[in-house]
Order: C-alpha cells, then structure tokens, then sequence
C-alpha cells in the first residue's frame, strides 16, 4: 500500500515538473519538503519526550533515582553501535556540515543524512544525553531539500534555496515558531539568500509549523503561558542580564571546544570512548538530574511558580522549600551543562547545541534575578529574566540575535517582550563577538580555512582548490647561466616567466620576459650578462595550503600576473591570475546552471 502511494506521488511529482513553471514547482517542492521535516521533527520529539516521562515515571513510582544515569550509557552506547555497524563508522555533527555542503559541493548533502541524524539523536538525547534534538533536526530538513532537489534536477540555487527550506521548517516544527525559522535559515546558513527566496522558506515553514501543530500533542512543543508585566524601570537589571549572558556564551563555547579537544585526543576505541564519556555523564546527572535530555521540562518549571519542583527526586530533595538551596543547584547546573553537553557530543552521541543554549540562557536568567531578589535590592519578575535568558545565550553562542529574539517571543506566545529581548540578544551578541569572531559551530571550520560569509565571490573562490590551478611543468634555469640559456628557452617555449633555481631546487628569484625585453636585442649583453644580474625577487609567494582567497589577495597585493609556489621550502611551480580567474569563472558558471 504504502509502496504504491510513493510510486503514484513520484509520478505526480514527475508531471508536475514537466508541466510546471520553474517558480511554481519551487513553491510546490517548498511545501513538500516542509511536510516530510515536520513527520521527522514529530518523530524525534515524540520519542524524546515519551522517554523522559518513562524516566520520571519510574523515578517517582518505584523510587529508582539511577535510572536517569543507567538510560543516557544506553543511549550514547547504542548510538556508537549503530554508527560502526550501519552507518559506514562515521557521521558529521553539527550544523556547519550544512554551509560547508553549500559553499564546497554544490549543495550536495549525503542521502544517509535524511535518516542518520533522527536514528542516532533520538537514541543519544532520547534516552537523557545532555544535547539538543535541533542540530539533527536542521540537519535532517537540509538533506530532505538537497536530496529532493537532486531528485528533480534542479540546480545549484535551488537546490540551496530547498536546504533552506528544510531548515526552516525543521526550526518552525521544533517550537512552533515559523518566523524564527526563517530567520535561523538565513540568520545562521543561508546568509547569501535573496529576498525572493524568503517566500519558498517561509512556505516551508509555516507548512512544517502547521503540521506540528496538527499531530504533535501540545505539551511536547515547548511553550510559556506564564508571563509577568514588562516594567521599563527594569531596563539597567536587562542591560546587565545582556552582559552575563554573553560572557557565559563565551565560557560555554570554549569549554565545550575543550572537552570535544579532550575526547577526539583519547586513544580508545569508539565503544571504550563511548563507555568512559556515558560513566562520567551518569554520574553528572546522578548529581544534577536535570541534565538529563534536552532539559526543556526544566525549562518549563523554571519559569513558573513552584521553581522549587526542581529539587525534586534529587539528592537535595530535603531542601525543596529552601530558597538558597534551590539557587545554588541552579548555579551549579548552570556551570555544569556545557561539561554534561560536551561529554555526550564528544563521547560518541549525536545531538546539538540549541537546546543547551536555551536550557543554559533559563537558568541565567533564573540565577541572575533570582540572585538580586535574594539580597533584598530589587524585586524583579523571574519568569521574564528566566526567558530572556535564552535570548541572550542563543545570540551569544550561535552569534543569531534576530533567531533569538523572534524565537522566544513566539514561544512565549506574544511580543511583551520584546524591548528586553532585543536589549539582552544584542548586548550578548557584541559581547561574545568581541571574545569569539565566530559562532560556535562554525569555528572548527575557520579553523582549517573554511569560513563562509555573506561574500558570494569569497565563497565561491573556497570551493575551489589551490593544488589544482598550479602548473608544475615550467622550465627553470639557474642564477649562473647567462641570458643565452634563457633566451633559447623563449623561443622554444610559450614562457614568459622563469623560476631561478640552484641544484637543492631553492628559489633564487624569477624572471620575466618582460623585464629583460630589451636586453635580449643586444646580442653583446645576451653573450655576458648573468640570470642573477636581472632576475627579482617575487613579491608574493604561494604555499598549496594556502585557500584560493589569500591566492587572490596575493595577486591584488603584488600586481603580479604570476606567482611562484613553495612546497616544504622548495621551488614547485606557479600559479597563473589569468587561470585563477578561469577557475573561478568556470565555477561560477557551473554553480548557476547545473
């Protein structure tokens, strides 16, 4: 039956294709994919949370508090086995794949990406590792764009127009909240869209939006009822809280890059690595049991009344009513959960970072409010700190203000507070900026050369690879040989430039045909003058590590037409700017019309 169905949609699909304008099928393929994220979001979501009440369930029944450490070395362990077993050994983390996939290949997303990151997420986060299910799910909506448009042969900007798509309706299916969908996708991967591509991404997400409002029960979407009066006396207590959470960004970010830095170092094996991180994350959670899982319940009960539920179930559950206890339990969640995240990530799980960057901005915003309010100066509303918070840790980690501020504000079901939160997202933004020149996700990526911007030149010039465009088949000649040597070579040659060697193949100097012009018609200084009297030394000089970007630069900075190019310290060959440019041209070409 179901066989059937596919094949009927797939010939539809097919007609439509043929029939349809290239503007209308966009529009028909932005809804299409929008579906199919919102059935995975919904899968995702729906097992994370049925486990965690499993959790809590059997927590409360039969007082077994060990469950929530047993279930995340289950879940991380799992997770690993079926990685070696299923899926080839590897699979990327992380929502930088995605730009890289855009500005290196094409747009090309692995097909095993539609299901790799639901199956290995929901077993990591489902069964209580401390990550976030939004990463896998942005992932997932990216690979169903790709691939639909690969299906249908469509070209390099549509298939990125389509990525988008995915990622907005994954985002807008998560939490309900189409807008902050649209603005991640352009905010956080798409920078480089056009405004007529906003309508097939906000189709995409407000199709993936409705849908989960349709099938997912409503107490799995993370939403906030309770909210207090916005008081503009409060504005210097928001314009701190926007300091705090930045720096905590900071903090969160480069911790997390150590504790990755840590496990990636272990010489284990994948199942010994996955065993050690699992151990040392039960034992976190057996301390701070809110670690577990996404954390979102949490969340919830942050922000409303009894903030006390906390305690609960816990180790410091006698202190349930003791407001300083409650506080410093908040202090220390806060400051463990980018070690509980680390682990789970670094240990061998899958999962993402968004939803720590909110469970981590809650309870800032609870510890920082809180925390006056104890000492009597002030009386500030807590709920609202506790959801500003995620504002500000959201812009700080993911460098993303305007995702943070329309995502809260829709979650929290109106625009109250929206002074606030662009107050607290900005100021955390500059902060974390001025500490990190990159978000989080993307900084391995600049690491190895490969940052993408909202420059379409300078991504286009990082798809391309230096080793290919360098010509190694130029003829050299040495600085004792006179202009008779070096003018046989140019009349037997198209060379107009020539690297000046000794026998180890060190680079002397060059020269050019152009500078020794008319020399070369005096056959007196042809006959007695030497290749070290005119040769020069290059302005620029060009290793193969070197991305196509510097090439370029160098170029502009010499103004020079060629460049010559060292390996490990010796002569290799050079780079011609008029087959840089070809590069380039050629590239670009393909990028538009395959």
């Amino acid at each position: 039956m179901l066989r059937k169905f596919l094949y009927r949609t797939e010939n539809l699909l097919v007609w439509a294709r043929n029939r349809l304008t290239e503007k209308q099928f966009i529009f028909l393929s932005s809804v299409l994919v929008g579906i199919s994220v919102a059935f995975a979001v919904i899968l995702l979501k729906s097992f994370a949370h049925y486990v965690y009440y499993f959790a809590t369930y059997i927590n409360g029944i039969l007082k077994l508090s060990f469950i929530n450490s047993i279930l995340p070395i289950v879940g991380i362990l799992l997770t690993v086995v079926v990685v070696k077993k299923i899926l080839g050994g590897t699979i990327e983390k992380g929502t930088s794949q995605i730009l890289f996939a855009v500005a290196k290949k094409a747009g090309i997303i692995p097909r095993k990406q539609m299901y790799a990151q639901i199956v290995t997420s929901s077993l990591t986060v489902g069964l209580g590792g401390s990550a976030g299910l939004e990463s896998p799910i942005v992932i997932t909506g990216a690979a169903f764009g790709s691939n639909f448009a690969q299906r249908y042969r469509l070209s390099y900007k549509d298939r990125t127009l389509l990525i988008g798509c995915g990622v907005a309706a994954g985002i807008a299916a998560a939490f309900n909240a189409p807008i902050a969908g649209v603005l991640f996708a352009v905010e956080v991967l798409l920078v480089d869209v056009s405004i007529s591509a906003f309508t097939p991404i906000m189709i995409a997400a407000a199709t993936g939006a409705l849908v989960s409002v349709i099938v997912l029960d409503e107490t799995i979407l993370m939403s906030f009822k309770q909210q207090q009066v916005f008081d503009y006396h409060n504005i210097p207590f928001y314009t701190v809280l926007g300091l705090f959470t930045g720096f905590i960004a900071v903090y969160y970010s480069r911790n997390f890059q150590r504790v990755e830095h840590f496990f990636s170092r272990l010489k284990f094996t994948p199942y010994k690595k996955a065993f050690v991180g699992a151990t040392l994350l039960a034992v976190i959670i057996f301390i701070f049991p809110t670690l577990f899982g996404e954390g979102y319940e949490s969340i919830k009960i942050l922000s409303e009344s009894d903030p006390g539920q906390l305690l609960e179930n816990t180790l410091f559950g006698g202190l349930r009513n003791n407001k300083f206890a409650l506080l410093a339990f908040v202090g220390m969640t806060m400051m463990m959960k980018v070690f509980a995240t680390g682990i789970t990530l670094g240990s061998g799980g899958n999962g993402g970072n968004f939803a720590p960057s909110l469970f981590l901005g809650s309870y800032c915003g609870f510890f920082f409010s809180s925390l006056l309010n104890f000492t009597g100066l002030t009386k500030l509303p807590v709920s609202n700190f506790t959801m500003v918070g995620m504002a500000g840790i959201l812009s700080g980690i993911f460098h993303a203000p305007l995702t943070a501020i329309f995502l809260i504000a829709e979650i929290t079901g109106g625009y109250n507070l929206m002074i606030p939160l662009m107050i607290v997202s900005s100021i955390s933004f500059a902060v974390s900026k001025r500490f990190e020149k990159h978000s989080m996700d993307v900084k391995h990526l600049a690491k190895k050369g490969h940052v993408f911007t909202s420059n379409k030149d300078t991504n286009i010039l990082n798809t391309l690879e230096t080793t290919q465009i360098i010509q190694t088949d130029y003829l050299t000649v040495t600085e004792d040989e006179n202009l008779e040597k070096l003018v046989d070579l140019i009349s037997h040659s198209n060379q107009v430039i020539f690297a000046v060697t000794d026998k180890e193949n060190n680079l002397k100097g060059i020269v050019h045909f152009n500078d020794i012009r008319e020399i070369i018609f005096s056959n007196f200084k042809v006959k007695y003058t030497r290749i070290r009297e005119v040769m020069a030394q290059p302005r620029e000089i060009i290793s193969p590590n070197d991305t196509m970007e510097t090439v370029m630069n160098k170029f502009e900075n010499s103004k020079m037409a060629f460049l010559p190019v060292l390996k490990n310290g010796k002569y290799f060959g050079f780079i011609s700017k008029a087959q840089a440019l070809e590069a380039y041209r050629s590239k670009l070409k393909s990028m538009v019309f395959e």
